[in-house]
């Protein structure tokens, strides 16, 4: 029983790390508001590489951000902790697999495989927190900018990138949780 919830642990961190991977290399961290407008002809998107304008008939134009040193301190903050989040959780599905019961590599003890285990658990669950750290840093500063009377143009709000970062850190804990209960 412990082998197979370990494993389900297992497989679900697996997930949460691709969902992560995918919440990063998502267009859609915030998207430009519509509230007050009665005809939108054009919607403005952007992620922590890329600021994008939509027309009305879906046909989208996108600008690189160019130099890293002109980005807002936050948007270079969000990139290196979500990479590092990615890295760690990479590291830490490594050392977990190693640490499985049901895997037989070399002479691993029971105890051995255990602290691998946890060893593991811990790589995940700082990844989770970059992860974690970065999206509701950029969501604060959506929402501030969002609020903020002085901030004229385009507002913008919440939208996928985020949403799928938080849920992909919510299933890594869920994995965890899992992977923890078979020791």
């Amino acid at each position: 029983m412990s082998t197979a919830v370990e494993a389900v642990g297992f497989i679900m961190c697996i997930i949460s790390w691709l969902i992560t991977g995918s919440a990063l290399a998502n267009d859609y961290w915030k998207i430009s508001s519509v509230s007050g407008s009665v005809i939108i002809s054009q919607r403005q998107f952007e992620n922590l590489w890329h600021a994008c304008a939509e027309n009305s008939a879906g046909i989208a134009e996108c600008r690189d951000f160019e130099s890293l040193l002109a980005l807002p301190a936050h948007i270079q903050a969000c990139r290196a902790l979500m990479i590092i989040s990615l890295m760690l959780g990479l590291g830490a599905m490594v050392v977990a697999l190693l640490g499985l019961k049901c895997i037989k590599i070399g002479s691993a003890t029971e105890q051995t495989k255990a602290k691998m285990a946890v060893i593991g658990g811990i790589l995940s669950i700082l990844g989770g927190l970059c992860c974690m750290i970065a999206a509701s840093w950029y969501a604060s500063r959506v929402v501030e900018d969002f609020h903020d009377p002085f901030t004229g143009g385009v507002k913008f709000e919440l939208s996928t990138g985020l949403y799928m970062g938080w849920g992909g850190v919510e299933s890594l804990h869920l994995g965890r949780s899992f992977t923890l209960r078979g020791l």
